[in-house]
């Protein structure tokens, strides 16, 4: 076994099946499931999963559920992704990220998401790859991605599965249950570090970049002054009243 855990981050909607993808992956129930909705959680579940030769470290977190929050619950998300990157930053940075979506429906966010993670989070510096799934009912799996590979093309999307995670059907379905447990674990066999000699590290100045960059996501305008951002700030990331102060700045210039 490799010492050294390769680490993938597991973003999405949701409904859209992490945990249940994150079990496919395992091999065996270790993420607890749930259809009910939640907007934003200020958690995220990590868990420690092998197969392959390798050892990974799979963290289940939030995305973007509503193209209009405002600017507030927006940041909370965000300041939730923020810490987790710090976090991983400490433990020696981020291998993967997969992003997980369901077929039959393109979420309006699927591009702030793809942008809060891939672009302003990790700095396009992490490979993406994105796993579909609810294709039970195809039948070949892939025949999705042939029809719909189009909506992609203007993304970085290093690789795709298109699998079910949707477990204790049978006959056919059970079937391709194991086949989808073959091919993402294939996804993230070859593009967990990609190639890289080690994995992406954050650099000081991500958040102040995520930041100015923060208005370019947000629908609508935002009635938090600034003198209510900066506690906010001060209170939810834990930053000095002058960054906080000058990150005020950014979010509310015009």
């Amino acid at each position: 076994m490799n010492t050294r855990k390769k680490v993938v981050v597991l973003f999405g909607e949701s409904g859209a099946g992490k945990s249940s993808v994150i079990n496919l992956i395992a091999g065996q129930n270790v993420a607890r499931t749930s259809s009910s909705p939640q907007r934003c959680t200020m958690r995220w579940e990590e868990y420690d999963i092998s197969f392959g030769g390798a050892s990974y470290q799979v963290f289940d977190t939030i995305g973007l559920e509503d193209p209009q929050l405002g600017i507030k619950e927006y940041l909370e998300c965000v300041e939730s992704a923020y810490r987790l990157t710090k976090e991983l930053d400490s433990r020696g940075g981020i291998d993967l990220l997969l992003f997980c979506i369901r077929a039959g429906r393109m979420p309006a966010t699927l591009q702030s998401n793809y942008r809060l993670f891939h672009e302003f989070l990790c700095e396009k510096k992490v490979p993406i790859v994105l796993a579909i799934t609810g294709l039970e009912r195809e039948q070949r799996m892939e025949d999705w991605w042939e029809r719909e590979y189009r909506a992609f093309k203007k993304y970085e999307i290093k690789g795709h599965a298109c699998i079910t995670a949707a477990d204790g059907l049978d006959g056919r379905h059970k079937v391709l249950y194991e086949e989808s447990r073959v091919t993402i674990r294939r996804l993230v066999e070859q593009f967990a570090a990609d190639g890289q000699k080690q994995a992406w590290e954050g650099g000081d100045n991500l958040f102040v970049s995520l930041m100015r960059k923060l208005k370019q996501l947000l629908s609508g305008s935002s009635h938090l002054t600034r003198k209510e951002l900066v506690p906010f700030l001060m209170k939810r990331c834990g930053m000095s009243k002058d960054t906080a102060k000058q990150l005020a700045n950014m979010i509310k210039q015009d």
